[in-house]
């Protein structure tokens, strides 16, 4: 059998209502080749209703950084998105995309404008980009970073197509030595 090579993440990084799912449809339009569009909240969609428990939580986003890493090892690329909430999500991230390339994208929101998507929206409680906005983007470390309240989704998408074509991405790298450096 033929060795498969390894496929890419792009992870889209931000808080609930700043537009990382629109941004993730765009670049599915506009990337070569198959890409797999599988945001955290697929598998919060898979889920029995109601159980969102704070355990059940932290299993189904640790299991969805494995997922991620299982599809891009086997040779996927792969378009993910979530919200890094915290440095336990961040470690488990790095952790299980060991080996993996990431591209590592900040999608970026001021807080009133996502306030404002969250009150359009039925499917998002009030005030959770509010709760989020503090730590998720705290590790202050991306290879790009986008602004969706100047930018459409797709001029978003173009952004990161044109940064994932012009190098090696390094975000996660250097997380991955600060968290090493960190536990010394």
């Amino acid at each position: 059998m033929p060795s498969l090579s390894t496929g890419r993440v792009i992870l889209l990084n931000g808080t609930s209502s700043s537009g990382k799912t629109s941004i993730a449809t765009a670049l599915v339009e506009i990337l070569p080749g198959p890409w797999f569009n599988l945001g955290i909240d697929v598998l919060h969609r898979a889920r029995t209703p109601g159980h969102r428990s704070g355990e059940v939580f932290e299993r189904t986003a640790r299991g969805y950084h494995r997922v991620l890493a299982a599809m891009a090892t086997t040779g996927n690329d792969v378009i993910a998105d979530q919200v890094i909430g915290g440095p336990w999500r961040l470690d488990d991230c790095l952790e299980a995309l060991a080996g993996v390339r990431v591209l590592f994208v900040g999608v970026r929101c001021p807080l009133p404008v996502v306030e404002v998507r969250e009150r359009e929206r039925s499917n998002r409680p009030p005030g959770q980009a509010a709760r989020q906005i503090g730590t998720v983007h705290a590790h202050a470390r991306y290879d790009l970073e986008v602004d969706t309240s100047v930018l459409t989704p797709q001029e978003c998408a173009t952004q990161i197509r044109q940064r994932l074509e012009s190098g090696p991405a390094t975000a996660f790298d250097d997380l991955r030595e600060r968290t090493r450096a960190r536990q010394r």
